[in-house]
């Protein structure tokens, strides 16, 4: 005998309680998000077709993505995709996952450009997304996007195509600055800045990205230390470094600015937690004797 078929609203119920351990209160929103992934639908259009059947295949993906995601893997792995500033990415195993920090980072350097600055460079570029976004932000831009992955540099070139800025972004795969040579009027980084000790321990999600994408060293400050200390030699006067942070990384990050006498205006930013999470830095007209330049 054959097993009666779920509603679509019986799934949606089972798929919840299934994620509830693992999601807590976002167990809803994932089972939503999962099951429009399988029937091909918007989360709309499972309420309005509540009471209509899901066929026994379309139960076996939906039975396999939860148990997916209940050990532990990112839903926008399984999904193949994330939304970031307004830009649709696709995304795979193996290429960092941007943030919602991120996309504040994108936000605050928008708002404070009072003019978009000619020539960008993104450094450590992952899926694209905050070259991609500046670029539909900035249209009169030209951007270098930099990845030392070159399974990240294809996916970022596919999303530049897929946003209609790949006319615009330049992708090299390079070591943070060995292979770029030229100067910028920003620089902008989401760098490793985690602690290697922490990642040791860090949830089972962190698991599954690259670890070279999360990986900061000892202190969380090894790539910080070597964009900082190389990044005056590739901006212009005047030119601006934007770089996300760890939260508890302010005073080091501004300390190591400071070092380079190259900054003339330096900050830390905090997000929308109230947390120190961006810093932000002004390349100095004039450049004291001694700098990393």
């Amino acid at each position: 005998m054959m097993k009666p078929t779920k509603t679509v609203g019986e799934e949606l119920r089972w798929a919840t309680e299934q994620l509830r351990p693992r999601c807590g209160e976002s167990a809803r929103l994932e089972a939503e998000f999962l099951l429009t992934h399988v029937l091909q639908q918007t989360r709309l259009e499972l309420y309005l077709r509540a009471q209509e059947s899901v066929t026994p295949k379309q139960h076996a993906q939906l039975c396999k993505l939860v148990e997916r995601r209940r050990r532990g893997e990112p839903l926008q792995y399984l999904l193949g995709h994330a939304e970031f500033f307004g830009c649709s990415l696709r995304l795979t195993p193996g290429v960092f996952i941007p943030r919602p920090e991120t996309e504040e980072l994108v936000a605050l350097i928008v708002a404070r450009s009072s003019t978009p600055p000619a020539h960008v460079l993104d450094l450590g570029t992952g899926s694209g997304a905050i070259s991609i976004a500046l670029a539909r932000a900035w249209p009169e831009s030209s951007f270098v996007a930099v990845d030392i992955s070159p399974k990240a540099l294809a996916l970022a070139r596919e999303n530049a195509r897929r946003n209609g800025v790949a006319e615009r972004i330049r992708f090299v795969r390079s070591d943070w600055f060995s292979h770029i040579s030229e100067r910028f009027d920003l620089i902008v980084s989401n760098p490793p800045y985690v602690r290697r000790g922490y990642l040791e321990r860090a949830p089972r999600e962190l698991r599954y990205e690259p670890q070279g994408a999360l990986d900061g060293g000892p202190e969380g400050l090894d790539a910080l230390t070597e964009i900082i200390r190389e990044s005056p030699a590739h901006l212009r006067p005047g030119g601006v470094l934007y770089l996300e942070i760890g939260s508890d990384q302010g005073s080091c990050v501004r300390r190591l600015l400071q070092e380079t006498n190259a900054f003339g205006e330096i900050e830390t930013l905090k997000d929308l937690t109230g947390q120190d999470r961006f810093a932000r830095a002004v390349r100095s007209d004039y450049v004291a004797p001694g700098a990393s330049l």
